[in-house]
């Protein structure tokens, strides 16, 4: 798995790229990147491979 997957099951995976796609398609229009959905996922996702890669190194 590569590491920017660390941490993600294939069901979050799969509904995570969903969403993101959908609001890419269908979502608001350009926001700033606070306030931008798509943005907050992308964090939301970094922060998640972010703690499963610390609880890797940790263990």
């Amino acid at each position: 798995m590569s590491k920017k997957n660390d941490g993600l099951g294939l069901l979050y995976r799969i509904k995570w790229r969903m969403t993101w796609l959908l609001l890419h398609v269908a979502g608001p229009a350009d926001l700033p990147d606070h306030a931008d959905p798509r943005r907050r996922m992308e964090r939301e996702r970094a922060a998640r491979v972010a703690r499963a890669n610390a609880r890797k190194t940790a263990a």
